[in-house]
């Protein structure tokens, strides 16, 4: 049901993550789209629905600032950030697709979430519906993604339970363990999130 594409995904368990996703009003029906791809995806991983988030914002150039409220929040596992940017006569695309990018890589390197980049940008709507729809909805794989970085992340940092349930290649190198041997604390929300 995913895209066509070289990535594969292995059972992914995701029944005990929190996935938040930011999709924006613009382009609309297209991202209204991958949002179900993206929903598909978290089902195929068994992420509950109750443990999914949804929260709209108007366009891709305000999904870097919503990811770093809802990351810093820390009610969320994985964020998924879903839009559309389609090339015009100008270069606003190229503007907009470039600052959107980096600031969702910055949100993800400043807070230590996993921040999925599902921003399609394309030249026409053509190549929109061909990856927003049908067998080939990218959604999917995000979905996919979202939960597998989310369990690397708690592996990493040993939020996963007992020390056992740590992958011993990451316990060799020191992950999931904190300064004082013991493990962080979960954070309940601060806020609107």
């Amino acid at each position: 049901m995913g895209a066509e594409s070289e990535v594969s995904f292995a059972n992914l368990d995701g029944s005990s993550i929190r996935i938040g996703v930011l999709r924006t009003r613009w382009n609309d029906e297209h991202v209204s789209n991958l949002v179900s791809g993206i929903e598909a995806g978290l089902k195929e991983c068994n992420v509950p629905t109750d443990n999914i988030f949804i929260k709209e914002v108007p366009g891709a150039y305000e999904l870097p600032y919503a990811a770093k409220l809802l990351a810093m929040s820390g009610t969320v596992d994985a964020i998924i950030c879903c839009g559309v940017l389609i090339k015009g006569d100008t270069l606003h695309f190229e503007y907009i697709s470039d600052a959107v990018s980096s600031g969702i890589m910055g949100v993800s390197l400043q807070t230590m979430t996993p921040v999925v980049y599902g921003v399609l940008n394309c030249l026409n709507e053509e190549q929109v519906r061909m990856r927003s729809s049908g067998d080939n909805n990218h959604g999917v794989d995000w979905g996919k993604t979202a939960v597998e970085m989310a369990i690397m992340r708690k592996e990493a940092t040993g939020k996963v339970g007992s020390k056992a349930a740590i992958d011993p290649k990451l316990s060799a190198m020191g992950f999931g363990v904190g300064v004082s041997g013991e493990k962080p604390a979960e954070k309940t929300s601060p806020g609107f999130f």
